[in-house]
C-alpha cells in the first residue's frame, strides 16, 4: 500500500508539473516590464516581471533550454528590461508561461 501512495504521489506531482493546460492558449499576452526577481531553479526558471500595471510571474522553460538557445537565464539581471510573449494562467491572475523572451535585443524561443 505505502508503495502505491508513493507511486500516486509521484504521479500527481509529474501531473502538476507538465499542466500547460492550466494556461489559456487562446490568448496571447505581451508583457514589457523590470525584472525584479529571478529564480533560476529546474524545471522551469522564472522571472517575476514589474510591469506598468502589476508584478507578473514569468514562467519560463528549463535553465539548460535557455542556456542551449542562445540566452542563459544567468545573463538575465534584476532591473534589466524584458519582454515575454506567452499565455496567461487560467487559475492566476498575475502569472503566464512565457512562448519567448526578448532580453538586449535578442529574443529566445523557449518551447
Amino acid at each position: 500500500m505505502a508503495l502505491l501512495s508513493g507511486g500516486a504521489l509521484f504521479s500527481g506531482g509529474v501531473l502538476a508539473h507538465h499542466g500547460w493546460g492550466s494556461y489559456d492558449s487562446n490568448t496571447v499576452l505581451t508583457l514589457d516590464g523590470t525584472v525584479a526577481e529571478i529564480d533560476p531553479n529546474n524545471p522551469h526558471g522564472e522571472l517575476k516581471l514589474k510591469t506598468a500595471d502589476k508584478l507578473w510571474i514569468v514562467t519560463l522553460s528549463p535553465p539548460s533550454r535557455m542556456a542551449a538557445r542562445g540566452k542563459p537565464l544567468s545573463e538575465i539581471k534584476v532591473g534589466d528590461k524584458v519582454v515575454a510573449v506567452g499565455y496567461p494562467s487560467r487559475s492566476r491572475p498575475d502569472e503566464m508561461r512565457a512562448e519567448r523572451v526578448t532580453h538586449n535585443g535578442f529574443t529566445v524561443e523557449l518551447r
